[in-house]
């Protein structure tokens, strides 16, 4: 018996009422909530296939413990919503919430974590910062007292924080927007917006021309790109962001453990890999590929905590794109200029972490015309407004 596909392919129609740009986790969410609004007649657009670009190429993790009150209250929805997202979706996400780790080297690094903390918990959110020795029993296998140069003098603690299987977060959304009466185009690649006296009319692509009064830009590395085609010049800058992983190996880590001092993050996997990133490139780039620096530094600093690694062999790396913003905050929600062009781009390292919480907002934004509140500190004017939401310190390693 052959197979159902998880979602089908279609005609693409001359009209729809929404278009999407971008068939990874921000664009495919926004899809599936505007089919639970109502809102059937949508098109995502992707140029190449589902979770080709920054969501089958990150670390799948999911955290809210931000530095800001309105990152925490964002980041605390996108959990919430992952937490319930394989009922929701009927499909296995695999999200194991085995809690987080960022850890402090130094007396400074203590106090940002104090600060952190403090705010998380204002905010609701389960954090707190823990000392070496409840450190060590969490995970037993970490050199927490061995650091002659980096002591672990603390870290910060958050139980709902963990990984989730990125793939199928990407393929049950597709599925989801595919029941929910929505069109998932693959292979199709925007080439120009149409804009008249201010407003969106149209989208042509390399499969034709689609009459449309919302456009949705949802891309990453490229986000610029799509906003230049309604003359929107956008203030963000993209870097190559690189991952490893290692060879499987027998469980061993219960939590992502990530150190800004090292420049690493580390979490395993459901199949015993061990998956390493660090901080994004310091040049500008549209480069995908690997480097041996990166494979170097990364080997190095994750000796550092682990020790024991040293013959545990690299399986692959891999290079995905971030779009970075002033602030190191995401831009979200309607355009001052151009009406029916929306935004949900520059998330730099956050992206994959917020999807569901983006998808549900900016859907509520497109089915309404009217920003929710959770939106607003994200909107482009801030910038001409001088109310920047500044999450530098909460990158941990990728800034």
């Amino acid at each position: 018996m052959k197979p159902s596909r998880m979602w089908q392919e279609h005609e693409l129609q001359d009209s729809y009422d929404v278009v999407i740009i971008g068939g990874g986790v921000h664009g495919l969410a926004t899809a599936y909530y505007l089919t639970q609004l109502g809102v059937k007649n949508i098109a995502v657009l992707e140029a190449k296939y589902i979770g080709f670009g920054g969501s089958g190429r990150n670390t799948a993790i999911v955290r809210s413990n931000y530095r800001t009150p309105e990152g925490i209250a964002f980041y605390d929805l996108s959990v919430k919503l992952y937490e319930q997202l394989a009922i929701d979706l009927d499909f296995n996400v695999m999200f194991s919430q085995h809690g987080h780790l960022t850890m402090a080297h130094n007396e400074r690094g203590v106090t940002g974590l104090m600060e952190r903390a403090n705010t998380n918990r204002l905010m609701g959110v389960n954090s707190r910062v823990i000392f070496p020795q409840e450190i060590q029993e969490l995970v037993p296998d970490l050199n927490v007292f061995g650091h002659m140069r980096y002591p672990i003098m603390a870290a910060l603690y958050h139980p709902p924080g963990g990984i989730i299987r990125h793939d199928a977060v990407v393929w049950a959304y597709a599925r989801g927007v595919d029941r929910g009466g929505g069109h998932v185009h693959q292979k199709t690649e925007v080439k120009s917006i149409e804009v008249v006296d201010g407003q969106v009319e149209a989208v042509v692509t390399n499969r034709g021309r689609i009459r449309t009064k919302k456009v949705l830009n949802a891309t990453a590395g490229y986000a610029g790109l799509i906003s230049k085609m309604v003359d929107l010049q956008i203030p963000v800058s993209t870097h190559p962001l690189q991952a490893c992983v290692t060879e499987p190996l027998k469980p061993f880590l219960n939590t992502v453990i990530v150190s800004s001092t090292l420049h690493i993050y580390v979490s395993q996997t459901d199949r015993g890999e061990l998956v390493l990133g660090a901080e994004v490139d310091g040049h500008s780039s549209y480069s995908l590929r690997g480097t041996l620096h990166f494979a170097e530094s990364a080997a190095t600093h994750l000796l550092e905590l682990f020790p024991m690694l040293a013959n545990v062999k690299l399986l692959r790396q891999w290079s995905g794109l971030c779009d970075m913003t002033p602030d190191y905050s995401p831009i979200m929600g309607d355009t001052p200029d151009v009406k029916g062009f929306y935004m949900t781009v520059g998330w730099g390292t956050y992206g994959f972490k917020a999807g569901p919480a983006s998808g549900y907002l900016m859907a509520e934004c497109i089915a309404s015309g009217k920003s929710p509140a959770k939106l607003e500190p994200f909107h482009i004017t801030r910038f001409y407004e001088d109310r920047l939401v500044g999450e530098k310190a909460a990158a941990s390693v990728s800034h």
